[in-house]
C-alpha cells in the first residue's frame, strides 16, 4: 500500500516526535557517552553506611578499581563504602568477571535494582567503564544529600578501540598535575589512549638518561616579550627583553603518570618527533643534523624559518640511527603502550638536497627522490621499534616512498583521503582529520569570544559531533583497519591549563561520543540535552569550557 505525501510526512513527524520524547523519558538519566542499550526503571538504589562492595579481592585490577570508587564515593558523601565476601542482607554492588560474555574487552552489563547493584564485563576494562557510567549519575561535588543511583539496566561496549585525544606538550609544558587531571577527565567519558607528543622543536619534554642534554638544552628556549606564538603568560613576560621558557618529565613522573593512567584504562603512546620535526633535539646535539651547525632552540622568531634552523635529523649520518635507536630503547623500557609515535610529518627536505651524505646513500640505495629517502629512514626505524616489540605509528606522511612496512599504522589528519589509502592497503588507521578534530581551531565564527588560534577551520560542537570516522567508500573489509580516532590539540597559541580547557570542552564529549556510541543511535538534539548536568559539573569542580549559548 502507497501513502500519499500529505500522510508519509505526517508519520515521519510524528515518528520524530515519539523518537526525542522517548529520550527524556529515561527517568533524566543522562548519559556522555550515550550506553548502547539504556533502559530507565522506578526507583533509586540509595548508597549508604551500610553498603557493601562486593568483588574478588584477589584480582589485582579489580581492587584497584573498587579503591578508585570506594575514594570517589568518601570524597561525594563521606560514606566508605567496605568491602565484602557478598554475605548479609544489607544493600549491594557487587562486581562480576565472566569471561566469554559476548561483551568484547570493554563491554559491561550494568543492572542497578533498589537492593543492588551489579556491574558484568569480561575484563577489569569493562568493570571500570560500567563503574564510570555509575558515577555519571552522581553529584560531581560532595552533598550532605543521600547519594542516589536511578534504577536500571545498560548494555554496554564501544564502537571503536582507539578512542584518543593528542596534546601537544612541547610548544607549552604543562605539570604533572594537569596531566593527570585531564586523563581523570578523559576516562569519565570513556576514552583510553592519551597520545602524547613529547617533542618538537621548541622543546623536548622526556628525560633520557643517554642523552642529558636534550633535557638540559633542548627543554628550554628563550622567548621574546609579546611574542605571537609561545608565550607562557602575558603578565610574566611583560616588559621583558626576553624569558627562559621551558620544562621536562623525568622518568619517574613519567611512569608516574603512565601508572595513573593504567589504572584509568588509559594507554599513553609517546610521539618522539623524527626524521623532522627535530629542532630543539638538534639545538643539544647539531651533530645529528645534515649540517652540524649549532642552534638554539627555535622560538617564536625562529620557528617555520628554515633558513635560521635545521629541523631535521641526517638519514644520511650512520650515527643518527644509533642516537635514535638509543633514544627509543629508553622510550621503550618507559612505555608499556604497544604503539611508539615517531611523527614524520612536515619534513622540510632541503637541507636533505644539498647533503652530500644522504645523497650518497640514496645513491647507494638507488633511491630517486627525497621523499624515498624518508621512506628508507621510516622503515629502518620501523624495524627497530618492532624488534623492541613494539609497532610504529605516524602521522600520514609516512605513506610517502609508497613502501611502508605492514605493521606501521598512520594517522590521516590533513583529511581522509590518506586514511583511506592507508586503509585499503590494510594498515592500520586513525583517523584525525584537522577539520572537523583539530581542538586549537575556532569553534565559532564569532572572534570576539575565541582566543588566538589557526584559522584553517571552524571546528563547532556540532561538526565534531556529526564527524564519522568511517569513511562510506570503503567496503565492510577495509572498515576494519580503522581502530578508531582522535582529537588533536596542538599548543603554540595555548599557554594555559584554562585555555587548554576551554579549547578541549565540550568539544571532546561529543568526540567521546561519536568514539564510543553505535552511530544509529548518535544524535545531537539528544547529546546537548545530556550535555547540560556534565557542563554544570564542570562548573561545580572548576573546569573552564566554551558555552556557545552564552553569547
Amino acid at each position: 500500500m502507497k501513502y500519499c505525501p500529505i500522510t508519509r510526512l505526517a508519520g515521519m513527524l510524528f515518528a520524530l516526535l515519539c523518537f526525542h520524547s522517548a529520550l527524556p523519558a529515561q527517568n533524566g538519566i543522562k548519559l556522555i557517552p550515550l550506553p548502547a542499550i539504556l533502559t530507565a526503571r522506578a526507583g533509586s538504589f540509595i548508597i549508604g553506611n551500610s553498603t557493601a562492595l562486593v568483588y574478588n579481592s584477589r584480582n589485582a585490577q579489580l581492587k584497584a578499581i573498587a579503591r578508585l570508587f570506594q575514594d570517589h564515593i568518601k570524597e561525594l558523601s563521606g560514606i566508605e563504602l567496605n568491602a565484602s565476601s557478598g554475605r548479609g542482607s544489607g544493600s549491594r554492588i557487587v562486581f562480576h568477571i565472566v569471561p566469554g560474555a559476548g561483551l568484547g574487552n570493554e563491554g559491561y552489563t550494568l543492572n542497578v535494582a533498589r537492593g543492588q547493584i551489579d556491574i558484568t564485563a569480561a575484563t577489569a576494562s569493562g568493570i571500570f567503564y560500567g563503574v564510570q557510567t555509575l558515577l555519571q549519575t552522581l553529584p560531581a561535588i560532595r552533598t550532605n544529600e543521600p547519594l542516589q543511583v536511578p534504577c536500571m539496566w545498560v548494555k554496554d561496549r564501544p564502537r571503536f578501540a582507539w578512542r584518543g585525544l593528542m596534546l601537544d606538550v612541547s610548544r607549552h609544558f604543562f605539570s604533572p598535575e594537569m596531566v593527570k587531571q585531564l586523563i581523570d577527565i578523559m576516562a569519565s567519558f570513556k576514552m583510553n589512549v592519551l597520545h602524547w607528543h613529547l617533542t618538537d622543536d621548541q622543546g623536548w619534554r622526556i628525560e633520557i638518561k643517554k642523552y642529558p642534554r636534550l633535557t638540559s638544552v633542548g627543554a628550554w628556549r628563550m622567548e621574546k616579550d609579546e611574542a605571537l606564538f609561545y608565550q607562557k603568560d602575558t603578565a610574566a613576560l611583560k616588559g621583558k627583553p626576553s624569558c627562559r621558557y621551558g620544562g621536562y618529565y623525568t622518568r619517574e613522573q613519567v611512569k608516574d603518570i603512565i601508572a595513573y593512567a593504567a589504572l584509568r584504562n588509559i594507554s599513553i603512546v609517546p610521539e618522539i618527533e623524527m626524521p623532522g620535526h627535530s629542532g630543539a633535539a638538534l639545538a643539544a646535539y647539531p651533530e645529528y643534523s645534515c649540517s652540524g651547525t649549532p642552534q638554539p632552540v627555535p622560538n617564536t622568531q625562529l620557528s617555520g624559518n628554515f633558513d635560521w634552523f635545521h629541523s631535521n635529523y641526517c638519514p644520511g649520518n650512520p650515527a643518527t640511527y644509533t642516537f635514535l635507536q638509543n633514544i627509543l630503547t629508553e622510550v621503550t623500557d618507559l612505555f608499556p603502550s604497544k604503539y611508539i609515535h615517531i611523527g614524520g610529518d612536515e619534513v622540510n627536505k632541503k637541507d636533505w638536497k644539498t647533503c652530500p651524505r644522504c645523497q650518497a646513500l640514496m645513491q647507494k640505495e638507488q633511491l630517486k627522490t627525497e621523499e624515498a629517502l624518508q621512506s628508507y629512514f621510516i622503515r629502518r626505524m620501523e624495524q627497530f621499534i618492532r624488534s623492541r616489540g613494539k609497532r610504529l605509528i605516524g602521522w600520514e606522511e609516512i605513506l610517502e616512498g609508497d613502501s611502508l612496512a605492514p605493521d606501521a599504522a598512520v594517522m590521516s589528519w590533513i583529511g581522509e583521503k590518506r586514511g583511506i589509502e592507508a586503509a585499503r592497503k590494510h594498515h592500520a588507521v586513525i583517523m584525525c582529520p584537522g577539520n572537523p578534530l583539530y581542538l586549537n581551531r575556532h569553534q565559532t565564527a564569532n572572534s570576539r569570544y575565541e582566543a588566538h588560534a589557526p584559522s584553517f577551520s571552524i571546528n563547532t560542537l556540532e561538526k565534531v559531533y556529526a564527524y564519522d570516522p568511517l569513511p562510506a567508500v570503503l567496503s565492510t573489509g577495509e572498515q576494519q583497519y580503522v581502530l578508531g580516532t582522535q582529537a588533536v590539540l596542538w599548543t603554540e597559541f595555548i599557554k594555559s591549563v584554562d585555555q587548554v580547557q576551554y579549547m578541549l570542552f565540550p568539544r571532546l564529549c561529543a568526540l567521546a561520543e561519536i568514539a564510543w556510541t553505535p552511530r544509529a543511535k548518535q544524535d545531537f538534539w539528544s547529546f546537548k540535552k545530556r550535555l547540560k548536568p556534565r557542563l554544570t559539573a564542570f562548573e561545580q569542580t572548576g573546569i573552564r569550557f566554551f558555552n556557545k549559548e552564552r553569547f
